[in-house]
């Protein structure tokens, strides 16, 4: 009997299949989370602050926003306000979220519209929609426009 006709234990052999099986599992579960989930808390400020200004709770809005430096209130009523330069806002999608390299947060690239709801991107009405980039600091969820 050589070393290569040896069978290996069916002990073993389950063992070892658990083991890879618990493994993939893990891996899986961080590629979830790292593919879909690393930005979660992001967008949902985003969320929050979108569903403000929607509704016209531009007070919200503003503490939403945690302005710093000289951004005052009437500036923001200025960008979003329903005469600003964004309004009137209706409705909005979120396209995109994506980590700045060397920079202490991320970029979300939302939609807006002034129609609700959403239009399709085959309706007429889409052709209003505007793209809009934002920056969301990850320390404090603060939002500002892009660097």
């Amino acid at each position: 009997m050589s070393l290569f006709d040896q069978s290996e234990e069916p002990k073993s052999k389950t063992l070892r299949y658990t083991v890879t099986g618990v493994a993939l599992v893990i891996l899986l579960a961080f590629g979830t989370w790292y593919f879909f989930l690393r930005f979660i808390s992001e967008e949902h400020t985003i969320q929050h602050f979108m569903d403000a200004v929607v509704a016209g709770n531009f007070e919200q809005g503003y503490q939403i926003w945690k302005a710093h430096g000289s951004y005052s209130y009437q500036d923001f009523l200025q960008d979003w306000g329903k005469q600003g330069y964004y309004g009137p806002i209706e409705s909005y999608r979120i396209e995109s979220t994506n980590l700045l390299k060397d920079a202490n947060g991320v970029i979300v690239v939302i939609e807006i519209s002034p129609f609700r709801p959403f239009p399709a991107n085959n309706d007429p009405q889409s052709g209003r929609n505007r793209e809009v980039r934002l920056f969301v600091g990850r320390s404090d969820q603060s939002l500002s426009f892009p660097p």
